[in-house]
C-alpha cells in the first residue's frame, strides 16, 4: 500500500490527483470504516488512516473521507474552536484551496469566499501570489497554506498579501516548518530531482523554513501569533484526530 501510494503522488501532477481523487474516496471510506479515528472535518470515523508522503511515509495520517493531512484537521480544530470563521460575515480569500476545506468553506453563507492559484482546478481566479488582481485592504480573512514553500520570491508573496488584508484583518500562513532548525534554508545550486526531494521535503520546494519564519513574517508588517493549538487538546484527541503534537500554526493581524 505504500509503495503504490508514493509511486501515485510522485507520477501524476496535482490537478489530474485532485480529480481522480473525487472518484476514490466513496471506496475509501467504506473499506476503512470503524470506530479507531474520527475526522473532525466530516465527523467520519475510520479503523485506520492511510498513509502519506512524498519522500518518508507516514502512517495513518491522510483521512480517506475528506483527504485531510494533520495540519488541516488542526486548522479546522482552531479555526471551529477558537475564531468566529463560521459565524461571522467575512470577505475571504484561500489560497491554492485544499479539498478537505473547499466546499464546505463554499457553502458557509457567512463568507464572501473566493480562491486563487496558478493551477489549482478550484480556482476562481487564475493568479501569481507575487502580482495579485486585488484591491489593497480588500479581504477580511485569508488562507494561504504550504503554499510559500514554492515561492522563490517569498518576501514579495507575504507583502502582497500583506497589501490586501484589511486593517485588523487575519492571515493564517502555514509553511512546512523544521522547528528545529535556526535559520531558513534554500540552495539554488541543488537541481538534481532526488536530491531537492531528500533535502526539502519535496523537489518542487525552493526553502525549508526555520524558526525564523515567524520574525520574517513580521518585518513585513503582521502582528504574529505563534499558536501551538495541539498544546490546547488532550492526549486522546491528538491521537483520535491523527494531529501532529507541536505543528504551529501562524496567525497573522495587520
Amino acid at each position: 500500500m505504500k509503495k503504490v501510494f508514493k509511486l501515485i503522488l510522485n507520477a501524476f501532477p496535482r490537478p489530474l490527483l485532485i480529480r481522480f481523487s473525487y472518484l476514490a474516496r466513496p471506496l475509501l471510506k467504506l473499506a476503512l470504516r470503524g470506530n479507531n479515528y474520527t475526522d473532525p472535518i466530516d465527523g467520519s470515523s475510520f479503523r485506520k488512516f492511510l498513509p502519506y508522503g512524498y519522500v518518508k511515509q507516514r502512517e495513518n495520517v491522510l483521512s480517506p473521507s475528506t483527504l485531510s493531512l494533520e495540519r488541516h484537521r488542526l486548522l479546522w480544530l482552531y479555526l471551529k474552536n477558537e475564531t468566529d470563521f463560521f459565524t461571522r460575515p467575512l470577505k475571504v480569500l484561500h489560497f491554492a484551496p485544499e479539498q478537505a476545506f473547499y466546499k464546505r468553506f463554499r457553502k458557509l453563507k457567512n463568507l464572501d469566499y473566493t480562491t486563487t492559484d496558478l493551477n489549482s482546478p478550484l480556482a476562481d481566479v487564475k493568479a501569481d501570489i507575487c502580482d495579485l488582481p486585488f484591491s489593497d485592504n480588500e479581504f477580511d480573512f485569508i488562507l494561504c497554506n504550504h503554499v510559500l514553500e514554492h515561492i522563490p520570491n517569498d518576501t514579495k508573496a507575504m507583502q502582497e498579501i500583506h497589501r490586501i488584508l484589511k486593517p485588523g484583518g487575519t492571515a493564517i500562513v502555514q509553511i512546512p516548518q523544521d522547528l528545529n532548525r535556526e535559520k531558513t534554508f534554500e540552495d539554488d545550486s541543488i537541481t538534481d530531482r532526488k536530491t531537492r526531494e531528500r533535502i526539502f521535503g519535496q523537489y518542487d520546494h525552493v526553502r525549508v523554513y526555520g524558526r525564523d519564519y515567524f520574525d520574517k513574517l513580521r518585518s513585513i508588517g503582521f502582528r504574529v501569533e505563534e499558536i501551538d493549538y495541539s498544546n490546547e487538546l488532550t492526549s486522546e484527541e491528538i491521537n483520535k484526530y491523527r494531529l501532529a503534537e507541536g505543528e504551529i500554526i501562524p496567525v497573522c493581524h495587520k
